[in-house]
């Protein structure tokens, strides 16, 4: 019995991750593989995780500096429990705009994750969710009640299921790309066409996991599409209309970034930089009072629209702009205006 069927053996409750490395993979340290993979996971809980022996490369352990090559299958192992076992009802106030006996629609506001995970194991909305109802149906991913989800740091819309029928009904809708989902997004830069479609794979990126990015190599990844129409324009950035018809992981984020136009203030996506203007004292000062106005990313889920489950009518919700963001964009029409 090797050490890895030793520990499951035993039954302890460990939080699993595992990886294959792509073809092109270059020999990597596996404590650098997995800190590119593991959204949160500190440097120092990755090599107590080797030291302790929980680090498996292709079914055996290893020491943090084994170099990861091709193919290699990596699994990490920490002493957290996993997901299912996070499902903590948790109090906290919850925006229902709408709900029925099949569904509710919440405007969630930023800061708050949709469900637990690495790094989040309490305070989310889930944990909200399964204190304000008691039985809700759970996705093919053990998720009660959730049908899509949007960023942590990305405010707006979002439906829960609360029959059964619902979920398998409206998971097949954003499935088939039958839901209607707008955005609206601050980007950086003032964006040349009025109007326009982004239909470009996205992939994890390869030097930066935590990322999505559009592959090299046009047959990797999954199908993305991005509509995007220019709302208003103020020198330096752009707000814009996208909507979506795929639902990839980060996909507005990481096409607008692929267009050289990313949010504004998205430290994933280098979007927290000065990319437009001048590098006067003056205007870097107020680019700054932006960014603590909003600091997050300028993205916010503002319709959303579906056929309800029972009566098969298309029904549809809209939520306004939160204050953050709507202070910058005030900023932002004000100084526009006295260029």
């Amino acid at each position: 019995m090797n050490q890895e069927e030793t520990i499951d053996s035993n039954n302890e409750l460990f939080e699993h991750y595992q990886f294959k490395a792509d073809k092109g993979q270059e020999p990597l340290r596996v404590d650098k593989f997995l800190i590119n993979r593991i959204e949160n996971a500190s440097r120092n809980k990755i090599q107590s995780a080797a030291k302790n022996g929980f680090i498996f490369v292709n079914q055996k352990s290893v020491k943090s500096n084994y170099k990861v090559k091709p193919g290699d299958i990596t699994k990490v192992m920490f002493s957290h429990p996993p997901y299912e076992n996070l499902l903590i009802a948790e109090e906290m106030p919850l925006n229902i705009i709408y709900e029925d006996k099949s569904l509710l629609v919440i405007n969630k506001p930023s800061g708050i994750v949709v469900h637990p995970g690495h790094g989040n194991y309490n305070g989310t909305l889930l944990n909200g969710l399964i204190h304000y109802f008691k039985n809700l149906p759970s996705n093919e991913d053990g998720r009660p009640g959730l049908v899509h989800r949007i960023d942590k740091d990305t405010s707006g819309l979002l439906v829960i299921a609360k029959t059964e029928f619902s979920m398998t009904n409206l998971a097949k809708q954003f499935y088939l790309k039958s839901s209607k989902r707008k955005y609206h997004a601050l980007v950086w830069g003032s964006v040349q066409n009025d109007e326009g479609t982004i239909n470009e794979n996205l992939a994890r990126d390869p030097k930066n996991r935590l990322i999505m990015s559009v592959p090299e190599d046009k047959e990797l990844g999954k199908n993305a599409i991005t509509h995007y129409k220019v709302l208003e324009r103020f020198n330096y950035v752009t707000l814009l209309e996208c909507q979506l018809e795929t639902g990839r992981t980060h996909q507005i984020r990481a096409h607008m970034k692929f267009i050289g136009h990313p949010i504004f203030n998205d430290k994933r996506y280098g979007g927290d930089k000065i990319l437009k203007g001048t590098i006067f004292n003056k205007y870097k000062q107020f680019v700054q009072n932006c960014f603590k106005i909003l600091p997050r990313q300028a993205l916010h889920a503002k319709t959303l629209g579906f056929l309800h489950p029972k009566s098969n009518k298309e029904i549809s919700f809209e939520s306004d702009l939160p204050e953050d963001f709507t202070k910058c964009l005030n900023k932002w029409k004000n100084y526009s205006n006295n260029i």
